[in-house]
């Protein structure tokens, strides 16, 4: 009972949010439903789903979910994305960066990737509150970026999107005073889908004019992509509309968005792979590492406490705490892929 308490007021909260605010990005249909179950009043959406979030469809409710996990933890989204200076690294209105920049120059890069489902997400509500801040007390420069959604665009578009953010601060690094032979690609879900394609598949790196050897690393964090056809069989039931939509239904471009299929290609020289107490997440970040110790490339596999959903968004929402355990293993690590 106070589980499913605690899940209605925090859909309440995000759903009150994502009416008044077309930046969310809630379906249509759901806000729909939403609407017409408790009106349009924040106040009133706000109580009344504490009540009644039951009587939301599956897909509404998963839907929902899926923002709360691309949201964080509900602080504003200035509070988040404070302090970073925006740039463009493209045309696109969504093809833009938040840069913190290092104490020292010549500093190695941290590049964050956000997820929410390949379809939601921004750099402003999905990056955490201590990620660029730890990140610069260790001496690293921090980047946060956005990329093109689904459908507006392709995860082909969003990938390279993803290589052009960093062929960007690599081709700017002087001025931004970091050093572009240390770079680490780090992304959550959806984000950490993205990432790990980069670092597995070398044509969208080629595409930006760029070898593989521009990344030093990569951490996806609790992604649960990596193997797309797989996990499109075996995810749960309640996201097949996301990866449809997503991926597709031709298995042969399924396989070619899959890291996992990419592993036996050149790589990043170092993958951090982290995932929490979910069982597709955990499935899939393990048969990701096997797959790329098969081909030579140096990983590290690791678990973390956190059951499901709210696991899911702690480790997003709590990286760079000092008081959250994955945060001394990332340390460690980058210390060990930077040189440091």
């Amino acid at each position: 009972m106070r589980k499913w308490i605690f899940g209605g007021v925090a859909l309440a909260m995000v759903a009150t949010c994502a009416v008044a605010q077309r930046g969310q990005r809630l379906p249509a249909e759901c806000r729909q439903e939403v609407v017409q179950l408790c009106g349009m009043n924040r106040d009133a959406i706000r109580g009344c789903l504490r009540e009644k979030a039951s009587q939301l469809s599956e897909n509404c409710r998963g839907e929902l979910r899926a923002l709360m996990a691309q949201r964080g933890d509900g602080a504003p989204a200035a509070a988040r994305g404070a302090g970073g200076t925006e740039m463009a690294y493209g045309q696109h209105e969504l093809q833009k960066l938040d840069f913190w920049r290092a104490p020292q120059d010549k500093a190695p890069l941290v590049i964050f990737v956000h997820g929410g489902g390949w379809k939601r997400g921004d750099k402003n509500n999905a990056t955490g509150q201590s990620k660029a801040p730890h990140y610069r007390a260790q001496g690293y420069a921090f980047a946060s970026i956005n990329y093109r959604l689904v459908p507006d665009a392709t995860v082909e578009q969003q990938a390279s999107d993803v290589a052009a953010a960093v062929a960007y601060l690599r081709t700017n690094a002087q001025r931004l005073g970091i050093d572009p032979d240390r770079i680490v690609l780090m992304g959550h879900s959806a984000g950490g889908h993205l990432s790990a394609l980069v670092g597995t598949d070398p044509v969208y790196l080629q595409k930006a004019g760029l070898p593989m050897s521009a990344l030093k690393g990569v951490i996806p964090l609790d992604g649960a992509a990596y193997d797309v056809p797989a996990q499109m069989k075996e995810g749960a039931a309640i996201m097949g509309d996301t990866y449809a939509q997503a991926f597709g239904l031709d298995p042969a471009r399924q396989k070619a968005l899959s890291p996992y299929w990419h592993a036996p290609s050149p790589n990043a020289p170092a993958f951090l792979i982290l995932h929490v107490d979910r069982e597709d997440g955990a499935r899939q970040s393990a048969a990701l590492a096997d797959a790329l110790r098969k081909s030579g490339t140096a990983v590290k596999l690791q678990a973390f406490e956190g059951k499901g959903l709210r696991g899911h968004m702690e480790i997003n929402r709590k990286l760079g705490d000092a008081n959250y355990p994955a945060t001394a293993v990332v340390d460690v690590w980058l210390k060990e892929v930077f040189g440091g």
